[in-house]
């Protein structure tokens, strides 16, 4: 069944795996940061900021990615706005605007699900804003959000092969490739098939076994764990001066 020299394509491939987890990594982390700065514009109280934030993520949620790679690379390089972005630039920041929109909408949930009573006591003990923040309402935000972060950080890995589209030397562009070279599409197209589901399989799982330890309330750091016994004892304080 398998008769395509792989040994051949090997470096490639290898390029193209290479290529893929670093598309994937740098999208992600601007698409973390974006999406958190448009979740906190959205649940704040100014109108200024909640409504572009809002139409951001309208926008993004209901446009195609390929569309937007198409327009991140052959778009702006046209009139009239002549930029031309290199591959790597185009590529990360496509896949960051598109899933920005996603996770702001992940997180802007998992803020507005940290129950009122939290932030209270933390006012009542005399915190500021910023450190509530900190120390009480991320922390809870995070594990809120874990569940819907994973799914996307997955499914980003698979779309990087829309990236095909613009010629970026992923791995779905060398399997694209050596299917033209072998003409034996169904093989190659196996081979790659399998090397995304050995990637992104390993990912899911072990985001899913950082799920369970975070609702299990196990500490990923003792950074962590002593901002949550912090946040924890204030909060216990509060509870007992309102009972009192």
């Amino acid at each position: 069944m398998f008769k395509v020299d792989w040994a051949q394509y090997a470096p490639d491939l290898l390029s193209g795996l290479k290529n893929t987890l670093i598309y994937t990594a740098l999208g992600f982390a601007g698409a973390a940061v974006l999406g958190l700065l448009l979740a906190l514009m959205r649940t704040s109280k100014t109108r200024l900021l909640r409504w572009p934030a809002g139409a951001y993520t309208e926008v993004f949620k209901n446009i195609p990615l390929i569309v937007i790679i198409y327009m991140g690379y052959y778009g702006l390089a046209g009139d009239p706005f002549d930029i031309n972005l290199g591959v790597m630039q185009a590529a990360v920041l496509s896949l960051a605007i598109f899933y920005a929109a996603y996770l702001s909408e992940i997180f802007r949930a998992a803020l507005v699900g940290v129950h009122s009573g939290q932030r209270e006591a933390a006012q009542a003990l005399g915190l500021n804003r910023m450190t509530t923040f900190g120390s009480v309402i991320f922390p809870q935000g995070v594990r809120l959000a874990l569940a819907g972060t994973n799914t996307m950080a997955v499914d980003m890995l698979k779309s990087s092969s829309l990236l095909v589209i613009i010629s970026a030397g992923e791995l779905f562009q060398v399997g694209k490739s050596a299917s033209s070279a072998t003409f034996r599409t169904m093989e190659v197209m196996l081979v790659i098939a399998a090397i995304y589901f050995a990637m992104c399989y390993p990912l899911s799982q072990g985001l899913l076994w950082l799920e369970r330890r975070m609702h299990d309330g196990a500490p990923l750091s003792p950074r962590r764990a002593r901002r949550l016994r912090k946040a924890r004892a204030m909060l216990g304080v509060a509870q007992v001066g309102v009972a009192s």
